[in-house]
């Protein structure tokens, strides 16, 4: 008799526990927040280049797939032919293409 009482007390807890474990809430989702809070401000740190008055180590340093002879080229384009008027017009130096000025556009700022 001893035995089924204490058999009927661990099912009875047992199963609290479970029916306990199910109604739990959820965790909140400010965790999975965090991460894009940081991925956000990440981006909002993009610095801008002015392609008029940046020099051939800026812009080589700061933008993606120009090296040394095409800052030269940007840099040489700009002193012979005046400032730049817009972003677009960097597809005029040689070496410069649809490619490289579509990957460095949030970059690049004509003032």
């Amino acid at each position: 008799m001893r035995t089924s009482y204490f058999h009927s007390l661990v099912f009875a807890f047992l199963t609290s526990a479970s029916i306990a474990a199910i109604a739990a809430p959820e965790p909140t989702s400010s965790t999975i927040i965090g991460p894009l809070a940081t991925e956000i401000d990440n981006k909002a740190e993009v610095r801008k280049v002015d392609l008029n008055s940046a020099d051939a180590a800026t812009l080589q340093r700061e933008l993606a797939g120009v090296g040394e002879a095409k800052a030269k080229a940007i840099v040489a384009y700009r002193e012979s032919n005046g400032t730049f008027a817009a972003v677009d017009e960097l597809l005029e130096v040689k070496g410069i293409g649809k490619a490289i000025l579509e990957r460095n556009r949030d970059k690049l700022d004509v003032n």
